[in-house]
């Protein structure tokens, strides 16, 4: 074998072996129920701000700190401590998706996306009741 197919052969190798450990270290969405049963890997949780508790941010003490609680699409509330300052318009979303890992009883967000109402749907709705 020449060296030129070896090293093919090598290179060919590691990208796969590559391509597989992404793929297994990759984050899923799951209810908190499936995150705090696998708690030291990576979740996107979907739900709704849970409103009955309050949200805590305090810029002065922790600038990169906001603490929730978010319900789960199956109905369970759980305290989520998110490593960010708290998003614009928070309070008003309607959706929001959680990305981090289950610790302990709570569950510890790196990253959040949001779904707010749209600018445009009470333009829509104007429009309907008028024709």
């Amino acid at each position: 074998m020449r060296k030129s197919h070896i090293i093919i052969i090598v290179a060919i190798a590691v990208c796969m072996g590559f391509v597989l450990s992404s793929l297994f270290e990759a984050s899923s969405y799951a209810n908190f129920a499936e995150a705090f049963e696998n708690d030291s890997r990576e979740y996107h949780v979907v739900g709704t701000l849970d409103k009955t508790h309050g949200v805590v941010y305090d810029p002065m003490a922790n600038p990169n700190l906001t603490i929730f609680h978010l319900k789960d699409e199956s109905g369970v509330s759980k305290k989520v401590k998110l490593f960010k300052s708290k998003p614009q318009d928070f309070e008003k979303s309607e959706t929001i998706v959680i990305i981090g890992e289950a610790e302990g009883d709570e569950f510890h967000a790196n990253e959040i996306l949001m779904k707010c109402p749209s600018k445009y749907e009470s333009d829509t709705k104007v429009q309907n009741q008028v024709r």
